[in-house]
């Protein structure tokens, strides 16, 4: 996988399908790699006519990573957020935002069709809102608005935030449990496949640090509502119907902020992507793209008949 600098770091990228098609830019959750976006589901996308981008967010996977900036610890993040008062944090998802936008710049994409997880919703919908003349529709999948009023998940799985295993082998169960907990319960991924994934993850690059980072930037980056009603570009929102990480509160609310959203709730997800709903959120996701590129070109196209000059 190659890695190229993007708004002065360096981030780690892989692509699918051919350059001439649109691209598709996915940029994933808190702490994920993009291995959170699976090769499989990456070349669905593909196979549908599209350019697709899968990227380490910063201080993840192979990108740069930010050594020694310190953060809060974890309960105090939480308290001063639940206060509403003001969180430091080495940088911001506005930051990670321009991550993309320099990875665009980067390899001379002007418009891409956005796609976002998790944290990774929370940043497109920056770049939906403040970089509209990047994105050509807007997909959001198990994400938030960061409104302190919307009871976000269920509280034992984000108290297992404060968990702090010692050995890697310890680590690696820790992160395996986690993810058995965000998975759906109705629709599994058997527990051995978890661990595999996990397993290659940490292979591939275990730098624990990162998270708290991550997570102090979701905190310090606040309530995006207002920021929701700017976005004019295309929006699909997504969400599993057995997210516990992120109840599907969070995906309606967004929704409902966004003008002329359309919600899809998924049934048998959680807040983690099932091999076996890949084909059907592949295609709405494709369509969704498909038909703001015909929007587009319609409404270029009577741009012209009536000025064409």
């Amino acid at each position: 996988m190659p890695s190229i600098l993007a708004n002065q770091i360096h981030l780690e990228y892989e692509t699918f399908g051919d350059p001439a098609h649109p691209s598709v830019l996915l940029i994933m959750g808190l702490y994920m790699q993009m291995l959170g976006w699976p090769e499989a589901f990456c070349q669905q996308l593909a196979d549908q006519g599209f350019h697709v981008i899968r990227f380490d967010n910063r201080d993840t996977g192979l990108s740069d990573k930010f050594h020694g900036m310190q953060t809060q610890p974890i309960w105090r993040m939480w308290l001063l957020q639940r206060l509403g008062l003001q969180l430091s944090s080495p940088y911001t998802l506005h930051d990670m935002a321009l991550d993309a936008v320099g990875l665009l710049d980067a390899l001379d994409i002007s418009t891409a069709h956005v796609v976002g997880a998790s944290m990774g919703g929370a940043i497109g919908q920056i770049l939906a809102a403040q970089h509209a003349n990047r994105v050509r529709s807007f997909t959001s999948i198990m994400s938030f608005s960061g409104d302190p009023r919307i009871r976000i998940g269920d509280p034992r799985i984000l108290l297992s935030f404060m968990n702090r295993p010692r050995t890697p082998e310890a680590v690696l169960q820790n992160a395996v449990r986690f993810w058995q907990m965000i998975d759906s319960p109705n629709n599994r991924i058997p527990d051995e496949e978890l661990r595999q994934r996990v397993q290659s993850a940490f292979e591939r690059s275990f730098y624990p640090q990162g998270f708290r980072r991550h997570l102090a930037a979701i905190l310090a980056s606040g309530d995006r509502s207002a920021l929701l009603r700017q976005i004019r570009v295309p929006t699909l929102v997504l969400h599993g119907k057995d997210d516990r990480l992120v109840y599907p509160d969070g995906g309606r609310d967004t929704a409902s902020k966004i003008p002329d959203a359309r919600f899809h709730l998924i049934e048998g997800m959680g807040h983690l992507l099932p091999p076996n709903r890949y084909t059907a959120i592949s295609r709405m996701i494709a369509q969704h793209a498909q038909e703001a590129d015909a929007r587009y070109q319609e409404r270029r196209l009577q741009h012209h008949i009536r000025y064409p000059f």
